[in-house]
């Protein structure tokens, strides 16, 4: 009883950060689930995302969605994660970054004022200029037929 009562005092235990591959994974499902909801569609794109950017087999890819549904709910705010995707991401390659999140936030066909929202605020915390995020936004709609 003592333990219990000393432990609510105690300092909180520090969780591990995400590295790049889990946090950018984290990122694409808070994406994904901007709208409400994530399906299996979405988590396939996911990892499809996810194995074409780092060369992931499906088993790897698949692990690598997994990890980053875990670090999505685990972690607070968008902060930590996009702290471990700038230290992983050359600033040259963080549009790519928010290119992938517009896939998933166009995986279901339309885009919601949520996910538009979660990119702004993805560029601010990457620092990716608007101009940049803006063009990024329109390759992928043209990509896959939308706008």
């Amino acid at each position: 009883m003592f333990d219990r009562l000393a432990s609510l005092f105690a300092p909180p235990r520090e969780r591990p950060a995400p590295d790049g591959r889990e946090a950018l994974a984290a990122v694409l499902v808070r994406a994904a689930e901007a709208d409400g909801r994530i399906d299996a569609d979405e988590r396939s794109l996911i990892g499809t995302l996810l194995a074409r950017r780092y060369g992931l087999d499906a088993a790897e890819a698949r692990a690598l969605v997994v990890a980053g549904e875990a670090a999505a709910h685990r972690a607070p705010d968008l902060v930590s994660l996009t702290r471990a995707i700038k230290d992983s991401v050359p600033h040259a390659e963080r549009v790519g970054v928010i290119e992938v999140v517009w896939e998933v936030a166009y995986a279901d066909g339309a885009r919601c004022h949520a996910e538009a929202a979660l990119v702004r605020k993805l560029c601010g915390l990457l620092y990716v200029e608007d101009r940049d995020a803006g063009l990024a936004r329109q390759r992928v709609a043209q990509r896959l037929g939308h706008d």
